[in-house]
């Protein structure tokens, strides 16, 4: 009989070819600045767990009560078999932290950007991109059947002149990453808010990399950028929050209508209440603790330091992601499997991820990494930069 899945085989083949195939690292144990893997010690430089939150006694300890209370599942969506009270104490403190009214949780962060812009527009109105946004924002925008408009990365002169040009849709929704996730610098928010008021349009902010880290409190790049709020702001709970989800936070009304009217949202069995819980616990800590943010940017300090000293294209990062440019996707894999083999997990990131010719590796510091870890790294890269450049 003939092989429906056949041209599998094909498909891989060619990914083998170019460097582009994918295959999972398992990892033996919790996350942390160090992580085993095959019964070897890495030191990991490629995790999003930016305050190295995710093994927190603190976080383990709510989520292992919240199991006890709520069990392991939420048996449907929120909708159809309630709410829990970790869901709703999730939101509530969400909410006070950002200093919003209210607030939304979705069982990723993913499925809160497909979830909020496929309700926000659709057919009559348009989406308008930076063209260095997050998949799942340029998939949200798919989905909505909304006109698709794309301005150069972080042009604020070339966002308004398509404000300019474009008008005549019912409604206009500008979506752009805070934190811009595999090169590490920020959406210049402040201009692109006034934009947004200026053109009668809404505004969201994928802030997924940049809450927890970035601003005086933490909130993010709308704090950092000097903004009270934006029209609608996506975060996530898995990177330096350390558990797992994502949401949307906002007015009232915009969360009543998502409830309503976001199928993210109402089609999908609702996170677990232990990844609520340990939510919670992490929010009081970075409220509580500011040094978990200043070590951070010691450690980001240090490292980036380290690396431009030694004449590597961070490509210009702000932040706590650190893109070394390498260019080819096969030297990127190289160079990747090079530092594996000296002991440090940092992984390549390659097409289509990033465009062609911009093969890197994607380098993350976290609050966890201690002078040890940032030394065995920095004499691991001088290796490379001998070797490879």
């Amino acid at each position: 009989m003939p092989d429906p899945l056949a041209f599998i085989d094909g498909e891989l083949q060619d990914l083998e070819a170019r460097s582009l195939r994918r295959r999972l690292t398992i990892v033996q144990g919790p996350q942390g600045p160090r992580v085993t893997v095959g019964g070897r010690t890495l030191r990991l430089f490629c995790s999003n767990d930016y305050l190295g939150l995710a093994n927190h006694p603190a976080l383990t300890a709510a989520a292992r009560q919240a199991v006890e209370r709520y069990g392991c599942g939420t048996g449907a969506s929120r909708l159809v078999s309630g709410t829990t009270e970790a869901h709703a104490a999730l939101e509530e403190r969400l909410a006070g932290f950002l200093g919003t009214e209210a607030a939304l949780a979705y069982p990723s962060g993913y499925a809160a950007n497909l979830g909020a812009i496929s309700a926000l527009v659709g057919q009559g109105d348009a989406v308008i991109l930076d063209r260095l946004n997050h998949a799942s924002i340029v998939d949200g925008a798919r989905l909505s059947g909304a006109k698709r408009l794309v301005y150069p990365h972080r042009d604020v002169e070339r966002l308004r002149e398509v404000l300019e040009r474009h008008t005549g849709f019912r409604r206009r929704l500008i979506v752009t990453d805070g934190v811009f996730s595999v090169d590490g610098d920020i959406a210049p928010l402040r201009e692109i808010e006034a934009l947004a008021r200026q053109h009668d349009a809404i505004l969201m902010v994928d802030d997924a990399h940049g809450i927890g880290v970035l601003g005086e409190r933490g909130q993010g790049t709308v704090e950092h950028a000097g903004l009270k709020r934006v029209d609608v702001l996506m975060g996530s709970l898995s990177k330096a929050l350390g558990a797992s989800g994502g949401f949307i936070a906002g007015s009232r009304r915009l969360v009543d209508y998502l409830v309503n009217r976001s199928r993210g949202f109402i089609f999908t069995t609702a996170l677990p209440p232990d990844a609520c819980a340990a939510s919670v616990s992490a929010l009081d800590l970075i409220a509580s603790q500011p040094v978990l943010r200043a070590r951070l940017w010691g450690n980001v300090a240090r490292v980036r330091d380290g690396l431009r000293s030694m004449g590597f294209d961070l490509m210009g990062s702000e932040t706590q992601i650190l893109p070394v440019l390498v260019g080819d996707a096969q030297k990127a894999v190289e160079l990747s499997e090079f530092l594996y083999a000296r002991g440090v997990f940092l992984s390549a990131i390659r097409p289509p991820t990033v465009p062609e010719g911009l093969s890197r590796l994607r380098l993350t510091v976290t609050t966890a990494h201690d002078e040890e870890d940032i030394a065995f790294l920095l004499e691991a890269m001088q290796d490379v930069r001998k070797r490879f450049f």
